[in-house]
């Protein structure tokens, strides 16, 4: 019997993957460990080798498509040895089998709620949402086993087969759920249509998470960096090391969240859970989207060793080589759109963190001294976005002063 290719699961969230690239094609030879396709998830990019000597005898799911983790994508086997459904691949085919009796129909499916009886908002996953509508599960009152009591595939499952073992009841007319809208939008000459797949999916769901779960309120707060530029410049003049203005802020982030433990909070359900690290979040810009690897413990690194880090993660990041816990476990996130000019943003919160720091770009300003006299200075916007289940302005803008105060003195960064 031919043995199935399954879709693996990389990550303990992980509930599907999109095929990008099958590497081997039907009838090719394979050995044991040969990577055989290509896989995204959430993210990242993975491989996946064969576990099994033989030919690649049919692919079943095609590049571009979701599968959900232990869904089928390939079969590999011997020339001609029958499929799993009977089905001979280079020989003759298998007899059909009798026809089968008619398939009781299909349940009707059960409406989708957008709230739970108590009016709460239910935290369900977009792959568990489509399994329950197809299977006809009512997930109002299923307890979710994902992060923060989300509901994630195999509460669907487990609940689907309990629906299915429990005893008939009478139909209940019910409204079906209205349908999204996909492909509604009338196309134009010249137009193409590209399916929203792999990392910019990702990047997609987690954004209208986020902003949509999250209260945000974005404070914005002006720094001097005058000094902070003449620090850098002294630094390499002293060391022959060029430090970025992304490195000292990264530095000087960690400093601050430190004595500020308050920032370090995330929402679980109907508890907040106080984190105990400072683990930096550090927002890098891929062609295909977006991507946070992760700086741990960055209030314990030298700045030496801080911006070795940082500079590691996003060049492993751009050429997709980072590991699947490379990107996970921040409790502050820091993106930096300074380098294209930005002069202030509206940066949404990577959940489960409580804030995100948008660092914006350094400008002339001119300014009068005490005596009246006209001076040019440089200046930099901070832009600090909270959830404001979790924070106070008033809390955040003390974290702000704070950090602007280390930024506008740098020596004091590094002591």
């Amino acid at each position: 019997m031919a043995f199935e290719v399954l879709m693996p699961q990389l990550g303990l969230t992980m509930e599907e993957g999109t095929v990008s690239q099958w590497i081997k094609h039907e009838g090719d030879e394979v050995k044991a460990g040969d990577v055989i396709l290509e896989i995204t998830t959430d993210k990242l990019t993975n491989e996946v080798a064969s576990e099994h000597d033989g030919v690649l005898l049919k692919i079943v799911a095609q590049e571009g498509e979701d599968i959900p983790v232990k869904g089928l994508l390939a079969y590999i086997g011997q020339p001609g040895e029958s499929l799993s459904g009977g089905e001979a691949v280079g020989g003759a085919s298998a007899p059909a089998p009798a026809a089968a009796p008619a398939a009781a129909a299909a349940p009707t499916a059960a409406p989708a709620p957008a709230a739970a009886a108590n009016g709460a908002r239910i935290r369900i996953s977009p792959l568990a949402r489509k399994t329950a509508a197809k299977l006809g599960v009512n997930y109002a009152g299923i307890a979710g086993t994902g992060p923060s009591g989300r509901i994630v595939l195999k509460d669907i499952l487990a609940a689907s087969e309990i629906q299915k073992n429990a005893p008939a009841a009478a139909p209940a007319p019910a409204p079906a759920a209205p349908a999204a809208k996909a492909g509604s939008l009338e196309l134009m000459e010249g137009d193409t249509v590209i399916k929203l797949a792999g990392m910019r999916k990702v990047v997609s769901q987690r954004m209208w998470a986020s902003h949509n779960e999250i209260p945000p309120v974005t404070q914005n707060i002006k720094v001097d960096v005058t000094a902070l530029m003449k620090f850098r410049k002294m630094l390499l003049a002293e060391t022959g090391k060029k430090y970025s203005v992304n490195d000292l802020v990264l530095k000087a982030t960690a400093k601050c969240l430190r004595q500020h433990p308050e920032m370090l909070v995330s929402l679980d359900g109907e508890q907040i859970i106080q984190r105990a690290h400072v683990n930096l979040g550090m927002a890098v810009a891929l062609d295909a989207g977006l991507i946070v690897p992760v700086i741990r413990d960055a209030d314990k690194l030298s700045l030496d060793a801080l911006s070795a880090a940082a500079k590691d993660l996003a060049s492993r990041a751009k050429e997709n080589k980072l590991g699947a816990d490379e990107y996970k476990g921040s409790t502050f996130t820091v993106s930096n759109l300074g380098m294209f000019g930005i002069e202030t943003f509206t940066p949404i919160i990577n959940q489960p963190d409580a804030a995100i720091l948008g660092v914006c770009a350094i400008h002339d300003e001119l300014d009068l001294d005490g005596e009246g006299k006209l001076f040019k200075k440089q200046v930099m916007r901070l832009s600090c976005t909270l959830d404001h289940r979790l924070l106070d302005g008033s809390v955040v803008a003390k974290f702000e002063m704070d950090l602007r105060d280390l930024l506008e003195k740098p020596m004091s960064i590094l002591l």
